[in-house]
């Protein structure tokens, strides 16, 4: 059969399944049914009831495989994998159903609490659709840009020696007009950089480690710096230019964005539902400072001395 499923994956065949027993009436339908929406494809059918596209292409976005409205093309082996998922739950289902586990009074539960979710996510996608678009994410951007103070960005090289002393020798002979990528591939113990000038990759002054921080706080493009000790050894470097970190885009920022949007208007929604409903606990509220109580379905702890049946 397929392999085996990560407890994640279990999960969601669960909720499908729950959620394919309380719709169980609609499953018996004939095969002549009408598109669940314009454009819809049937693409399998199980003991008569038909499977849709949009069936597929739903389970791939809870299983976090597409995001919302993004395609998914019927001849690729994902949507095949989602499909014949789709298939088990509801050969789980219908076998469920003529066992009649559906009857039983434990099922009416879980499917009366995956309705719940169901409907809740709905509600979510109706309600984000309207609030966390194109005009909202790009009002977002531009507000971080404003607030946002830039970092200063450097391009460095380095040699790295064993010795003050010939730290001071390297940096004589730079000063001199040698050149940087001779010197560094020549004298620098430093394996990754040696051979590509010295150079290092773009750092922010934030991001710089310690030891460098402070010799390059105030140095200019151009300048020698060093020498100084660091980890790897004493290090001469060079500043080849200095400027004001790019800002991040919108391309790399919209994911960030969505989330915060998306968080902002889920708690707002769940705040004012909150407000005006009214809602009562029945338990008493956990005692602060006190030590954690076990579950009521903890086993009683044996005492000591007392030999196990």
């Amino acid at each position: 059969m397929k392999a085996r499923r990560t407890k994640a994956e279990g999960w969601r065949v669960a909720l499908t399944v729950a959620c394919a027993l309380s719709l169980a009436s609609c499953t018996q339908k004939s095969a002549v049914e009408r598109p669940p929406q314009p454009g819809d494809r049937a693409v399998a059918r199980v003991n008569g009831a038909t499977v849709w596209a949009s069936d597929v292409k739903r389970e791939a976005v809870a299983q976090g495989l597409i995001g919302q409205g993004e395609p998914l093309d019927i001849a690729s082996d994902a949507f095949r994998q989602v499909l014949d998922q789709v298939i088990d739950s509801k050969l789980l289902a219908s076998e469920a159903i003529r066992r009649g586990l559906d009857r039983d009074a434990t099922a009416g539960r879980r499917l009366s609490a995956a309705r719940d979710r169901v409907l809740g996510d709905m509600l979510l996608e109706a309600s984000l659709g309207r609030t966390v678009n194109d005009e909202a994410v790009n009002g977002l951007y531009q507000e971080m840009l404003r607030n946002e103070t830039p970092s200063v960005e450097l391009r460095l090289r380095q040699v790295v020696l064993a010795s003050q002393a010939e730290a001071q020798q390297v940096k004589l002979l730079l000063g001199q007009g040698a050149s940087f990528d001779a010197v560094a591939a020549e004298r620098s113990k430093d394996a990754a950089t040696r051979f590509r000038g010295g150079e290092l990759d773009p750092l922010t002054v934030d991001m710089l480690p310690a030891a460098y921080a402070g010799p390059m706080k105030d140095a200019k493009a151009g300048q020698l710096v060093g020498p100084f000790k660091t980890d790897a050894g004493w290090v001469v470097a060079r500043i080849d230019e200095r400027r004001a970190e790019a800002p991040i885009t919108l391309e790399i920022a919209r994911p960030q964005i969505i989330r915060f949007l998306t968080y902002d208007q889920v708690k707002d929604l769940i705040l004012n539902l909150r407000h005006h409903a009214k809602v009562t606990t029945l338990i008493p509220p956990p005692a602060s400072g006190g030590a954690s109580r076990e579950p009521a379905s903890a086993p009683t702890p044996v005492p000591a001395g007392t030999a196990k049946p």
